[in-house]
């Protein structure tokens, strides 16, 4: 199974001012656990994670004050939409982080993360149990 298989194409954008609350608020009202932050000044993508917000709250900052420039991680692996669930899969092992911005060129299409993996790769495990058995 590939990568565009599995993915949300719910792509959450934001920009590296939002503050955190915001960001959460956005995230929360599309059910998604990353937002892309798009910095239009040095066009680069980003990610802000869940984790990110509440390391931030657990650390005493204020997450009306707190701005997603300075949570976002910036050195961001890609993924494509013809990699295997595999590739993506062992990507995230690798670099410790569970979900990864997919591209198509340049443009983010979708995301995909370690429960979007975990969805498609339990029914297949079922069905070869069940024949299997």
């Amino acid at each position: 199974m590939l990568v565009r298989d599995a993915m949300s194409t719910v792509v959450l954008t934001i920009g590296p001012t939002h503050t955190l609350r915001h960001a959460a608020r956005l995230m929360s009202a599309r059910r998604v656990g990353a937002a892309v932050v798009l910095d239009p000044d040095t066009c680069g993508l980003g990610i802000l994670t869940e984790r990110d917000i509440l390391n931030s709250i657990g650390a005493g900052q204020d997450p009306n004050r707190e701005i997603a420039q300075a949570h976002t991680t910036t050195d961001v692996v890609f993924a494509a939409p013809r990699w295997t669930l595999e590739e993506a899969a062992a990507a995230m092992a690798h670099g410790g982080f569970r979900h990864l911005i997919v591209l198509e060129g340049q443009e983010p299409i979708g995301v995909v993360s370690v429960r979007d993996i975990i969805r498609c790769w339990a029914p297949a495990r079922q069905r070869a149990s069940a024949l299997a058995g």
